[in-house]
């Protein structure tokens, strides 16, 4: 191949990479400071953490994971193993402004008493309604343990933890469709189903052919 194909090659490949980079969703996440004021109790108390909220695309809706880096609020008592379980509100601005809804497993250990008490990662599906680019804030914190309800609120105004663009789904769903449209598992069952009905109608397709040729022939 002489020098200059190879050239053009080179360039071609190169111009493709920008443009596949180009066309790639943007994304910026950053860790940010959250001055909570909790309502407890037993009275008010403060506390900050970092908080970082991540995502995962999954299919034409995000996972959001938000991280508490530092622990919050405490319990005059010990609080034993399963006794607190934390919730949250993550604030949607952009082009598609709303709120997701968050949640984390109960505490895994016991929690000594008057110790910050350590939030486990909260969870939870954001699914675009409308393309372009959003933002993720964190909102209030709720801690609920031994039957009482500890609210933790943002006073800092704090900045969002995580941007992207993102692409809303695609639109009305055929009204035509042979299977419905509710998720990979029900597809595949739906399928499944559709595939025995279609088997069974063709062996009693097959058994009406045969007893007819079997009249025809007596």
């Amino acid at each position: 191949m002489s020098y200059q194909k190879r050239t053009a090659l080179a360039l071609a490949s190169g111009l493709a990479g920008v443009v596949v980079l180009m066309a790639a969703p943007a994304a910026h996440a950053t860790v940010v400071d959250v001055n909570y004021q909790c309502k407890t109790p037993i009275g008010d108390k403060a506390a900050v953490s970092p908080i970082d909220i991540k995502s995962v695309k999954s299919g034409s809706s995000y996972k959001l994971t938000m991280s508490f880096q530092k622990g919050v609020s405490s319990s005059p008592v010990e609080l034993g193993k399963g006794a607190m379980s934390p919730s949250a509100v993550i604030k949607v601005g952009g082009v598609d402004p709303g709120q997701v809804q968050v949640a984390g497993a109960a505490n895994s250990a016991a929690i000594p008493a008057n110790s910050p008490i350590k939030i486990s990662d909260l969870s939870g599906t954001y699914t675009p309604r409308k393309s372009g680019k959003v933002d993720f804030t964190a909102g209030v914190l709720t801690i609920k343990a031994l039957g009482t309800t500890t609210t933790c609120t943002p006073s800092n105004n704090p900045g969002p933890s995580l941007s992207l663009d993102v692409k809303a789904g695609g639109g009305a769903p055929d009204a035509n469709a042979a299977l419905p449209k509710t998720g990979p598992l029900d597809s595949a069952v739906a399928l499944g189903t559709l595939g025995g009905t279609v088997l069974l109608t063709g062996a009693a397709g097959v058994l009406w052919l045969t007893r007819r040729g079997q009249r025809a022939a007596g």
